[in-house]
């Protein structure tokens, strides 16, 4: 009678541990498959090496599934990793924004996390601005100036706008967006991915600030980043600006 509880609580285990592959990864483990069995004729601890670097490739291509909070007016984070700046920033030129600073969040990715990018709000995807550049290192502020990048203008059912950039890093040669212009997406579905390390920055709507600090580990899909509905009393910040 408890054999059907038994091979469940088997099936969520493994699923703890082996997440599904993007099918953007099928490619680069397979050469990194035949690289081993080449590897291992030359000798076996090359071999093993050549394992180990074939079961990364397939955990940096992972796609797990999230469960994106459903509360209306959340900003959930686009992308795993760490937040490395907090700070006001003008949009890309090339996404149609306001020529106006607003404040940018940018969440780092490692080698380790996984690279699948989500939109961090419902709404309809007004621009795709790609632009070639540089690869420097993807936690610096000029990263998102200087590297290749491609932006996603998204326009919410309020009529406000929200801006999400794809940051090619030190290792990304690659960013892959699935989305274009006219596309209606939900909050926290997959848009893009960059191959091997890289950066997001979210460019939040005009008076709305992030409920997340620099260091924070973020969750795609799932971390809450901001909170449209929490707009700041203006005029109780004039009176303390005045004092």
């Amino acid at each position: 009678m408890d054999r059907p509880k038994t091979k469940e609580k088997t099936m969520n285990m493994i699923g703890t541990f082996i997440k599904p592959m993007h099918p953007e990864g099928r490619k680069f483990v397979a050469i990194f498959a035949a690289v081993t069995v080449g590897l291992f004729l030359l000798t076996p601890i090359l071999g093993w090496v050549g394992v180990g670097l074939t079961v990364w490739c397939y955990y940096f291509f992972r796609d797990p599934e999230r469960v994106t909070p459903q509360r209306p007016g959340l900003v959930i984070s686009p992308a795993d990793g760490i937040v490395s700046l907090i700070e006001p920033a003008v949009p890309p030129a090339e996404l149609g924004l306001p020529d106006a600073p607003l404040t940018r969040v940018s969440v780092f990715m490692s080698v380790f996390n996984c690279h699948i990018n989500r939109a961090p709000v419902a709404g309809e995807v007004t621009a795709v601005a790609y632009r070639p550049g540089k690869f420097l290192n993807a936690s610096l502020d000029k990263a998102s100036v200087d590297n290749e990048r491609n932006g996603l203008a998204i326009r919410m059912a309020d009529g406000r706008d929200l801006a999400v950039v794809q940051i090619a890093g030190l290792v990304a040669r690659r960013i892959v967006c699935f989305v274009k212009p006219g596309a209606v997406l939900s909050g926290g579905e997959r848009f893009g991915l960059i191959r091997f390390g890289s950066r997001l920055d979210v460019y939040l709507p005009e008076g709305v600030s992030p409920l997340v600090a620099i260091g924070q580990t973020m969750v795609a899909g799932e971390t809450v980043l901001a909170d449209l509905s929490e707009v700041p009393d203006v005029g109780n910040a004039q009176a303390i600006s005045d004092a």
